[in-house]
């Protein structure tokens, strides 16, 4: 499955990120350092607050998509579309022209009711779906389409079409939305102080500019970027491998946000706080700190180790041997699991082309 798009574009997790970008772990973030500065207390507390409340961009996803949805999930499960867009507007004009902004990573990650363990399910870009019909922006209604690659949805209409086309691919309601860019992304990273990570073998891709010897290092901004970007320094080649390499990462993050302290310092506080509100666009459901706080409290005792993470199941489409589609009986056991609020289970992924590729055992947690 070897893109010949343009080449591909940074996914974000935290968010995500994740990325996740960033998902949960993007949430938890904001939630520590906004809270902290709350609970700091003190004159400039309000205005702190109200300034990383201006930061956070919202979309009424809810409003535009009205009652004909999935049901809410069933016993306070949450589910989150995490999604990278790949824009070059703006200041990511640096990687590249805009051809229009598509979700170049997403991912569904669903916290359990119990909120001590989640599941993250990666829908590869150029995964072959039926799209439904989707309000461009300005108004104008582009008609439903089959057999077109997912991240053409956030194309044609934004979130809100990325949102409706995952829950007519999955049958599940999305509770909320986490977007990220480029510079989002590299900008959270680096208030962070760079993420810890190992790898087994060198890395060096000249598309996503990433070179990196074996070994451990603390990534900087840019470099996560490149990591999370890469495709031919790993792997065959495909988003396949670029995804194992994304779901790696998120999780060597999610464990520096929770070793990296940031709740004992206040400068450092504000300044990772300040990034992550600017970094995120989301839904009106957590669009305020209070929502994000509420949330993102009630999944602190999530880690990585308790974090199960695939890709959705997936096979070389026939029509296009450089597409991929889902296994259709493999793909509803694990949109059964989020459903039910059980864990993925592991022949659900067996003999899915993205469980073929070799990528994710390159980069592992760090040693510092």
């Amino acid at each position: 499955m070897r893109d010949e798009q343009p080449a591909p574009v940074g996914s974000s997790p935290l968010g995500a990120s994740a990325g996740r970008g960033r998902r949960h772990r993007g949430l938890r973030i904001v939630a520590w350092t906004a809270a902290g500065l709350v609970l700091a207390g003190g004159a400039g507390a309000g205005y702190v607050y109200h300034r990383l409340n201006g930061n956070i961009h919202s979309v009424d996803i809810n409003g535009a998509l009205g009652r004909h949805r999935p049901a809410p999930p069933v016993g306070g499960a949450t589910d989150i579309l995490v999604l990278g867009s790949d824009s070059r507007s703006g200041a990511n004009a640096a990687y590249g022209h805009d051809a229009g902004a598509r979700s170049d990573t997403a991912m569904i990650v669903h916290v359990n009711k119990g909120r001590r363990s989640a599941s993250v399910v990666s829908i590869p870009r150029d995964t072959l779906i039926a799209r439904p019909a989707c309000a461009k922006p300005g108004g104008k209604t582009q008609p439903p389409a089959r057999s077109v690659m997912f991240n053409t949805a956030y194309q044609v209409g934004g979130p809100v079409c990325a949102v409706k086309t995952v829950e007519q691919l999955t049958g599940l309601r999305m509770d909320h939305y986490i977007e990220v860019d480029f510079t989002g992304f590299k900008n959270l990273v680096d208030s962070l102080g760079g993420v810890p990570l190992t790898t087994s073998r060198a890395i060096a891709d000249p598309q996503s500019h990433l070179r990196l010897a074996a070994g451990t290092h603390t990534l900087n901004g840019e470099q996560a970027l490149g990591l999370v970007r890469t495709r031919h320094g790993v792997g065959d080649g495909s988003d396949l491998g670029r995804i194992q390499l994304q779901q790696a990462f998120m999780k060597a993050l999610i464990d520096r946000i929770a070793g990296v302290g940031v709740l004992s310092s206040p400068t450092k506080l504000f300044s990772v706080a300040d990034t992550a509100t600017k970094a995120v666009t989301t839904d009106t459901g957590l669009g305020s700190v209070n929502k994000l706080m509420g949330l993102a409290t009630s999944v602190q005792h999530v880690r990585s180790g308790h974090v199960q993470m695939v890709t959705l199941p997936v096979r070389y489409a026939v029509s296009d041997p450089n597409r991929v589609e889902p296994i259709g009986r493999q793909a509803a056991v694990v949109w059964t699991a989020l459903r039910t609020d059980r864990p993925i289970p592991p022949d659900a992924t067996k003999g899915s082309i993205a469980d073929q590729e070799g990528a994710g055992t390159v980069v592992g947690p760090g040693r510092h």
